[in-house]
């Protein structure tokens, strides 16, 4: 009879103790799971995005990243003037038109372009690039530009904290398309080719 006891006792401890130590094991496999949650969660500083419009016949798509102000001094700090800049962040900002368009007396073939700015303390150079599959500025070549044209920025008392993109209908053959990002706007007019 002792005997059993003792194998009972034996069998409590055992249960016992594969027990805590599943339960240790499923505690351990939840912490990564939830720092796999929270590195999920991390806000992206320079979010992927896009804007496209429909001017008449013509589909115009612009795709950048949007980096964020974030208390920095951005143009003439860390964007230095008169570089040339990949006009967002991370890969080149890309323009997509489906039908000619005339940009300040140029010709905008229809295609894919690469979009870079020089940002100046007087005017701005902004830049049609053939090469459009580009990591920032890396691989940007002034000899690539379809064209070049100067344009003076606007400046704001108001901040915008993210860099957006936008474009604008004015009627059926002509728009805009702006830029904004902290105190500087642009914008310059284009027109529908037909």
């Amino acid at each position: 009879m002792r005997a059993i006891k003792i194998i009972l006792f034996m069998m409590v401890i055992f249960i016992g103790c594969k027990g805590e130590n599943a339960t240790k094991h499923e505690h351990s496999n939840n912490e990564n799971v939830e720092e796999k949650v929270d590195s999920t969660k991390k806000k992206v500083l320079s979010p992927h995005t896009s804007t496209m419009a429909m001017i008449g016949e013509a589909h115009i798509h612009i795709d950048y990243s949007s980096p964020g102000v974030r208390g920095r001094i951005i143009f003439g700090g860390l964007l230095a003037f008169d570089e040339v800049w990949q006009a967002g962040a991370h890969m080149a900002t890309w323009i997509e038109t489906n039908i000619e368009l005339s940009i300040e007396g140029n010709t905008l073939p229809a295609g894919k372009y690469g979009f870079f700015i020089i940002p100046s303390q007087a005017d701005w150079t902004l830049i049609f690039n053939s090469n459009w599959d580009q990591h920032g500025k890396d691989e940007y070549d002034e000899k690539e530009d379809l064209f070049r044209f100067k344009i003076k920025p606007d400046i704001s008392e108001t901040s915008t904290e993210h860099l957006s993109y936008n474009i604008n209908k004015i009627d059926e053959s002509h728009g805009t398309i702006s830029f904004a990002w902290e105190k500087v706007s642009l914008k310059f007019n284009f027109e529908i080719k037909n």
